[in-house]
């Protein structure tokens, strides 16, 4: 198969690669691990390949292997430098696993309430809680008046502080 039948079966089968390296841990990066998996498959055929699917998902699958390898070896370079330097990784007054694990289930918790409010409000409160633009600055961006992004702004903070009295009761 040439080099343009190669592009065909990676475009044909680009939502079963995506799901296969979502399936195996890229998560959020999966659309740039399989951009840089078509990459480096493009740039490695030589000449016909016999099965382009199976080329293209080994391409993939070795990715997967290179990137696993690196975070293997920064958590050892990281675990070494803390070693050598003689830092606590635990230190005093740090979160304990669990309160850690209880942090991003809260964490989590947050996410999804803000996103089941709707692809709006959770825009209008990211963008002024987290990136702090202004309220009149998500107006003009999204085409909205003042008083629109203050209402989605009021139902994000009532939702939130529904979650957090749901937290405190636990």
């Amino acid at each position: 198969m040439t080099g343009s039948g190669l592009e065909a079966a990676f475009l044909a089968n680009r939502a079963s690669l995506l799901r296969f390296l979502r399936a195996r841990g890229a998560g959020e990066a999966a659309d740039d691990l399989l951009q840089e998996a078509w990459v480096r498959a493009a740039a490695e055929a030589k000449g016909p390949i016999a099965d382009p699917v199976a080329y293209l998902y080994r391409t993939a699958n070795n990715l997967m292997i290179d990137r696993s390898r690196a975070v293997l070896r920064a958590a050892e370079r990281d675990r070494r430098w803390i070693d050598a330097q003689g830092i606590d990784p635990d230190p005093p007054g740090a979160p304990s696993g669990e309160r850690a694990l209880i942090a991003r289930e809260e964490l989590a918790a947050a996410e999804a309430t803000l996103a089941g409010l709707g692809e709006r409000t959770d825009f209008v409160f990211r963008r002024f809680r987290i990136e702090g633009a202004s309220q009149r600055r998500i107006a003009e961006e999204l085409g909205i008046s003042l008083s629109a992004v203050e209402k989605h702004l009021q139902r994000a903070y009532r939702a939130l502080a529904d979650l957090r009295r749901r937290f405190d009761a636990e």
